[in-house]
Formats: structure tokens, sequence, C-alpha cells
């Protein structure tokens, strides 16, 4: 990959990510203001008021503001996590990993170069890219008459390092905002629980009898706050660590195929 595809494909990258936050915000404060502050969720059609029984957005809409961040949180994640799992399925490319790197071990101890490549052509994934350049490398040291046995392996080590180092960016791209939503959500969520009790201890200080709809709307607030954060933080966490071991096992049988590729190569030099 070029250096300006790679800037051109950053750029697009940035732009997207903007794009998707930006538009779940949107999203977000439609569904809290449109869709669960709906008057039909609430006695007498007053958002102010007490939520009709049995409405469950009405009851979420009583969580206050924070509410609107919480869902735009839950919205990113989810945007993120669709477009992870359509990432890594392509670069999981086709068929079976094990079979594929066992295949490519076969052919190249049988010296069947131009056979691994056309088979990385079909598979078509992160790792057939990075065994399909160390092929192309493999060849061309094998008719190389310039250089010492150890300085073509060292070469071929490179080239492997330098496919790999091309591949694995876009792997872990945007796991860093699933991993900052699993952090900052619960946070949020914890504001959202401040809020609300400060709300409903400022109803228990009124002089004579405590206003009951205030108190019972900052206890509301308070626990849908924490009830929102928890969710989207522990959703975001094992969507992080899903991912985490699906790049992990993609990396190392990157590593197991470069690794044996430089082996068979070195081996076939002091023949």
């Amino acid at each position: 990959m070029s250096s300006q595809a790679k800037k051109g494909s950053g750029g697009f990258g940035a732009i997207f990510n903007f794009a998707a936050i930006l538009l779940a915000i949107v999203a977000s404060w439609f569904i809290y203001d449109k869709v669960m502050g709906n008057p039909a969720n609430f006695v007498g059609g007053n958002r102010l008021g007490e939520v009709l029984p049995g409405s469950y957005l009405g009851i979420i809409f009583k969580g206050g503001m924070i509410v609107p961040l919480l869902i735009s949180c839950i919205l990113v994640l989810l945007t993120f996590s669709i477009e992870r799992a359509i990432t890594l399925s392509k670069a999981s490319g086709k068929g079976r990993l094990n079979v594929f790197v066992k295949n490519v071990q076969n052919s190249i101890a049988a010296d069947q170069i131009e056979e691994s490549q056309e088979a990385c052509d079909i598979q078509r994934g992160s790792l057939a890219n990075v065994v399909k350049a160390g092929l192309k490398r493999y060849r061309e040291l094998q008719g190389d008459q310039h250089l010492e046995n150890d300085q073509k392996v060292v070469a071929l080590q490179k080239e492997i390092e330098e496919a790999t180092a091309l591949e694995l960016p876009m792997l872990s791209k945007n796991l860093v905002i699933i991993s900052t939503i699993a952090s900052i959500s619960v946070l949020i969520g914890l504001i959202g629980t401040v809020l609300g009790m400060i709300r409903a201890f400022a109803a228990l200080a009124q002089a004579g009898a405590p206003d009951a709809l205030a108190l019972a709307t900052g206890i509301s607030e308070a626990l849908i706050n924490t009830a929102f954060g928890i969710t989207g933080s522990t959703i975001a966490i094992v969507v992080y660590n899903y991912f985490s071991t699906r790049i992990d096992g993609l990396t190392f049988k990157i590593d197991e195929a470069g690794f044996s590729m430089v082996q068979s190569f070195s081996a076939s030099l002091k023949k």
C-alpha cells in the first residue's frame, strides 16, 4: 500500500468517525426528546408530571439530560462494533486460517511458490497479503547472486515485517473508541446519579412535607443513569475483549506463517 493511499484512507477514516459520532448525538437527542419524551407517555400529556403506569420510555425520560449522552455512547458503540465486525471479517479472508497456513507451509516446503501466491489471491485477507508479499520477495531472493545467505534471510524477514506493519493498524483501528466508551459510559452514568441524588435531597430539604414528585424524580434520575451507564460500559468491555481476541488470533497466524516462511527459506539455502 502506498503512503498516499494510506493518507487517503486515514483522512476518510477520520471523517467517518466524526460523522458517526455526530449522527449518534443527533439521533440520541431525537430519541430522548421525541420518542421517550412523547406526551403520550405521561399523565395528562405533561412531560413534567407523572409517568403513565407501564411506560418504560417515560421512566427513562425522567433520567434527565444525561440520558441522551448515555444513548449516544450506546449508539457509537453499536456503530463501531458493526464497523469492526465487517473489517475483521474481510481481514480474515476466505476459509479457515489454520488450513490456509498449513497449505502455504506445505507449498513452500515443496518450492511451489507460484501456487502459494495463487492461494493468497483466493484467500484475500490480511494474512494472505503478508504471505504474498513474503512469497514474492522469497522468489526474488532465490535468484539473487549478489547477497550472502544471511543477508537474504534478513531481507526476507524485513519484507515480512514491513507487510505486517501495514496490516496491523487496520486491524486495531477504532478499538480505542470502544475502549473509551467502556471507561466513560459508567462515569457519565455516575454524573447522572449524583445529579439525581442532589435533586432528591433538595426535595427532602424543603420545609414542611417533602415534595413527593420531586423526590421520586430525583431517585428515578439517579437509578436510571446508573443502570444506563453500567450497561453501556459492560457491553463495551465485552465487545472490546472479543475484538481484541480476534485480532490477537489473526496476528498469531501472521507471525506463524512468517516464521515458517523464513525457516523454510533458510533451510533451502543450506541445501
